[in-house]
């Protein structure tokens, strides 16, 4: 992790690398709410060492600017004193946050053997998929791993072998638990704030100010997609349906501060 401040600038970086595993884990509220589900039971009761990868709250990287700069807008150029009233007092503040998608399991959405939770099983991987994650300029977002209705042929799903077990004489898959990722979460936060005196003490200090605030929440408007669907027999696997924060959001204010 590296702290960059800058004291005359008043703005910070903060940028930060690392890695988190685990054999279970889970997010506040589910991962459900961004598109995947979750599940804390290992696929094979009896042997947790496959269960061993990146927790669901890992974030690989992470960059984040903060910044409070005054404009000084009474400066520019020869104003009476009525504008500077209006030019004088401006200040923006910016919040800006990039981060590396978060980790999900892909699972087969059957029984796959005698033992172990139903919906826990994972299955084979057969192939290398063609990520949007890598291409998102040429290719839909929202299909995650590049064949829409045949995502699924880059899985094998082990039942039906001789040396299976259970009804669908099956077997525990290969693939481990949180081995992709989604696509990163990108937010611009920005505010302009106006600060005014109104009325003096005796002694010559402010007695209150007045602050007008315009505040705007991901001001590019930037689409953050959550994570695709990650159940092979289940709907829409591999389709990203959901997205993660909000759109663009835009508050005013007006507050007395004495």
């Amino acid at each position: 992790m590296i702290l960059l401040r800058n004291p005359n600038r008043k703005y910070a970086r903060l940028i930060s690398a690392s890695k988190s595993l685990d054999d279970v884990s889970g997010l506040a509220g589910g991962a459900g709410s961004t598109g995947a589900v979750a599940i804390f039971s290992p696929q094979d009761p009896f042997e947790t060492r496959s269960e061993k990868g990146p927790s669901s709250f890992d974030v690989t990287h992470a960059f984040t600017v903060s910044a409070a700069q005054n404009l000084y807008l009474e400066h520019l150029g020869l104003q009476p004193d009525r504008l500077k009233v209006l030019t004088k007092g401006w200040q923006l503040l910016s919040i800006s946050t990039i981060m590396s998608g978060s980790p999900f399991t892909v699972y087969s959405g059957i029984q796959q053997t005698g033992a172990g939770t139903i919906g826990a099983d994972r299955p084979d991987q057969i192939g290398i998929p063609d990520l949007s994650t890598a291409h998102s300029s040429t290719r839909r977002r929202e299909d995650y791993f590049g064949r829409g209705a045949d995502n699924a042929s880059f899985f094998s799903i082990p039942t039906g072998i001789p040396s299976g077990t259970g009804p669908n004489s099956g077997r525990f898959g290969t693939l481990g638990r949180n081995t992709f990722r989604g696509p990163a979460y990108y937010n611009f936060d920005f505010a302009l704030i106006k600060t005014t005196p109104i009325g003096h003490r005796e002694s010559g200090l402010e007695r209150v100010d007045l602050q007008f605030r315009a505040e705007f929440f991901n001001l590019f408007n930037v689409v953050n997609m959550g994570l695709p669907a990650n159940t092979i027999k289940g709907s829409g696997f591999g389709v990203i349906s959901k997205t993660a924060g909000t759109s663009r959001q835009i508050q005013f204010s007006l507050k007395l501060i004495y």
